[in-house]
Formats: C-alpha cells, sequence, structure tokens
C-alpha cells in the first residue's frame, strides 16, 4: 500500500507544484509514519479512515513529543495526501476538507553578529587550495544570501565575473539573479586560480564548488566545514548551514535595506517569509535598548 499511495503523490508534488526536495523528504517521512499508524490501528486502507484517524494520530505525535511545527508540518502532508487521492478518484470522500492546521509562531531564525561573521570569514586559510575553497564559499553564501542547497548545486556557469553577479536556481526551479560584491568576487577568482584546478586535477566538472576528491560537495559535507569554522572562530551559537542566509538578510535590514529589495535577493514568492527577519531586527534592536538605555 505505501508504495502504492507515496510515490505518485510525491512525483505530483514535485512535478506539478515543484517543491523542494528537502520538503518532499520531509512529507515522505510523515506519511510513512502515518501509514505504519494506520497498520498498528488496523486499518486497511485510507478510505477506511476518517477525520477521528488523523486526531488519533496527531495526539500519538504529541505523546512523542513532537513540535508544533513538526505536528502542522505533518497535518499539511496528509491534508495534500487527501485531497490528492480525492481528486484522483482514489476516496469518494476527503475527511481532511474542512481541517484547519493549527497557527504557529515563525520561530526566529539564528543570526551571527558582524563580528561573528568578520572572525568566521577570516579562519579559512588562504594559503593552500582547502582553505582557498573554503574562504569562496563562506564569503560568497554571506554576499548573497543563497541556499546551502543552491551553493552546493551552483554550476560554473552561473558564475558573471565581469559584471559582478550570479544566477542562483532556487525553490521550485526559480531563478534569480544576485550581485556579490568586491570581496566575494575577490575570493572567487582566488578559488578558480588556485584551489578549484588544483583540486580537479586537469579533470572537468560542471559545479563551481568540489570536494578534495573532484567531486561535488555535499550538504553534510559544507556542515562540517561550517562547524569546523565555527569552532575555530570561538562562536558557541548553534550554527546550522543556513545561518549565513539568515545572517546576510538581517544584516541587510539592520542598514535599511528595504525589504522588497531583500526578498527579491532572498527568493521568497511571499513578502511574508521575508518579514521574518523585521523581527529580528526588533529583537536586536530591543536587546541594545535594554543594554544601554538608563532605565531600560
Amino acid at each position: 500500500m505505501k508504495e502504492e499511495i507515496l510515490d505518485p503523490f510525491l512525483h505530483y508534488l514535485a512535478v506539478e507544484k515543484g517543491l523542494a526536495r528537502n520538503t518532499l523528504e520531509a512529507y515522505s517521512r510523515d506519511i510513512l509514519t502515518y501509514l505504519n499508524f494506520l497498520e498498528q490501528e488496523h486499518i486497511s486502507s485510507l478510505s477506511a479512515s476518517s477525520k477521528l484517524t488523523v486526531m488519533a494520530f496527531i495526539m500519538e505525535l504529541k505523546k512523542g513529543g513532537l513540535s508544533l511545527r513538526s505536528i502542522t508540518r505533518a497535518l499539511v502532508a496528509l491534508r495534500g495526501l487527501y485531497r490528492y487521492l480525492s481528486q484522483e478518484g482514489y476516496l469518494d470522500v476527503n475527511p481532511l476538507e474542512d481541517m484547519e492546521l493549527p497557527r504557529v509562531s515563525p520561530a526566529l531564525p539564528h543570526v551571527l553578529s558582524v563580528q561573528e561573521v568578520d572572525r568566521l570569514l577570516a579562519q579559512p586559510d588562504a594559503r593552500n587550495p582547502q582553505g582557498v575553497r573554503d574562504g569562496a564559499m563562506l564569503e560568497l553564501l554571506y554576499a548573497t544570501g543563497m541556499r546551502v542547497s543552491e551553493l552546493v548545486d551552483f554550476p560554473l556557469s552561473g558564475l558573471n565575473m565581469d559584471v559582478g553577479i550570479v544566477t542562483a536556481r532556487g525553490k521550485g526551479d526559480k531563478e534569480r539573479i544576485v550581485p556579490i560584491g568586491e570581496v566575494a568576487m575577490e575570493k572567487v577568482k582566488l578559488y578558480l586560480e588556485r584551489g578549484r584546478k588544483v583540486i580537479l586535477k586537469g579533470r572537468e566538472s560542471p559545479y563551481l564548488f568540489l570536494n578534495l576528491r573532484g567531486a561535488k560537495l555535499s550538504r553534510q559535507g559544507f556542515w562540517k566545514i561550517l562547524k569546523k569554522y565555527a569552532l575555530l572562530a570561538g562562536i558557541t551559537k548553534r550554527i546550522t548551514p543556513h545561518i549565513l542566509r539568515h545572517s546576510f538578510a538581517t544584516h541587510l535590514l539592520e542598514r535599511g535595506a528595504d525589504l522588497r529589495f531583500v526578498q527579491a535577493m532572498l527568493g521568497h514568492v511571499d513578502i511574508s517569509t521575508t518579514q521574518i527577519y523585521t523581527h529580528v531586527n526588533q529583537e536586536y534592536l530591543k536587546k541594545l535598548h535594554r543594554q544601554f538605555h538608563p532605565r531600560a
């Protein structure tokens, strides 16, 4: 039952809805967990399930300590699955048609201060090819606000060094053009001359950033690199692969950048997604007020 239901639905989400790979993987895990729950409850098919079945599943997730955000994502996945099966004629009735999702307050992203970013970017050793590569990667991420998935998939053809821009391909395979700035340009030029050629050893690759074997760098590989340099920089905050993207957006807004400009740079379809960074900025201002105002 699992493959018959899950595979066509995920294909539909990928092709028709253009959902990102990470989202598809998360939905797949949520739905598999639900299908396993149905088996444990001796419910033979989705057509034999009901809204009460889904609510019982949600209660199990709560008992397991799952966060409200993760539970909401599971509900979104199940609501989409039931809608799809109903549209395709597999179900006569969609039991979740009128189910509302719980309201989830957006989690404020973790960001680095400008000083922490400076320390982080200063760590790679430009005297060897690996350090030259790492310096270019970190600098490019902070200069453009690219997602880490966009960085590791970034093609050499996406660079325009004459103009100083990159063409990033984001969620839903949408392209956006982002300026990279002089510092990042110099770091990338140095990597192309003294890092990438040495790593490739005469071979070819369509990707800009490579591991030391000359293959495309993985997200896990980048995460290890980031954590290593954060440790060297003395940064004790929780580090995630997205932290330079969050810091990029926050620092732009702190310096007066227009929200629509930041939205375009990040590749957000809905400006409400970008507005989370205004909350980060407000928290930063309140922290400064508490720190320096005599009556705070």
